[in-house]
């Protein structure tokens, strides 16, 4: 008798995804989710609005999907979605504007059953619009989907944080350790995943695979102002280091790499980039920390 072939345990598979101010991105992206080979059981939505949300561009999806509302802040959303999956296995975050490979809700399962040590996994993103001036919708459709496309590595590597815009959680470490996305980072909350993948960290691995592909389409609508994002690039990495889930290896050379583009563009700044506002919003924060009222909860008090 031939042997039985391995397969996957079934999981109860959730895809979360937090939006605010992004109607038309998310109104495009939704439909996208239709092609995976394997289903999401359930979908929820955390908006802090009722217009952040066009539910007639749901479809099929409607009946596997519930749309909850939160304060705007990402970490305040995203911590509503882990409330609202109760009976989730694997929790896969999602930017709004994040298209995936139709294979990767079935890798992601195949990886957390695989691998009982994993807590946390993450993609290789294909492209990637945030460092640039964003990629189209139909732009980031034909990077997922040109010909000759690698299928990625089987095996995954160990890294020291999932990217927030596709980051796979297992609810049994969330739910046992009582762990919970840190509301202390306000509005777009900048390290947010540095902060959640350190804390899940302690309880297991964090990998990467190549067969989890995606594009992220780095939309510009809808983010925080250039003041407010330059500020958070010095409280926050400080914030974090004090609470021990970033290590001055990791915090130190990123402050640095900020304040010096930021400085060095200037003169010709990229017309997607408010490098003026984030260089003021690093000043201010350097001179807060001087004078000992540095707190990555003053950004809510700047324009």
């Amino acid at each position: 008798m031939a042997p039985r072939e391995a397969r996957t345990p079934v999981h109860r598979l959730a895809v979360g995804i937090a939006t605010t101010g992004r109607r038309d991105i998310l109104r495009a992206a939704l439909p996208h989710l239709q092609q995976q080979t394997r289903q999401a059981d359930l979908i929820v939505i955390c908006a802090a609005e009722e217009a952040d949300v066009d539910q007639t561009a749901l479809g099929e999806l409607a009946a596997r999907t519930r749309i909850v509302f939160a304060k705007r802040g990402l970490c305040c959303q995203r911590n509503r979605i882990l409330a609202g999956v109760a009976d989730a296995d694997i929790l896969l975050f999602l930017d709004d504007d994040f298209l995936m490979a139709p294979t990767y809700l079935a890798e992601t399962e195949r990886i957390f059953a695989a691998n009982p040590d994993v807590v946390m996994g993450t993609g290789t993103v294909d492209a990637d619009g945030i460092s640039g001036p964003g990629i189209a919708f139909s732009d980031g459709v034909r990077i997922l989907h040109r010909p000759g496309q690698a299928t990625g590595r089987l095996c995954e590597s160990p890294v020291y944080n999932a990217y927030g815009c596709n980051m796979a959680v297992r609810m049994a470490t969330v739910r046992a350790h009582h762990l919970a996305f840190d509301e202390n980072l306000p509005l777009y909350g900048w390290l947010e995943d540095v902060d959640f993948s350190r804390q899940m960290a302690r309880h297991g691995r964090i990998v990467r695979s190549g067969r989890l592909r995606g594009v992220h389409l780095g939309t510009k609508s809808g983010r925080t102002s250039g003041v407010r994002l330059g500020y958070s690039q010095i409280a926050n990495p400080i914030y974090l280091m004090r609470k021990n889930t970033m290590s001055f290896r990791h915090a130190g050379p990123q402050m640095a790499r900020n304040l010096v583009a930021n400085a060095l563009r200037l003169a010709a700044p990229e017309p997607w980039v408010d490098r003026r506002g984030r260089l003021r919003g690093n000043l201010r924060a350097l001179a807060d920390l001087c004078r000992g009222r540095l707190a990555p909860q003053n950004v809510t008090a700047l324009e």
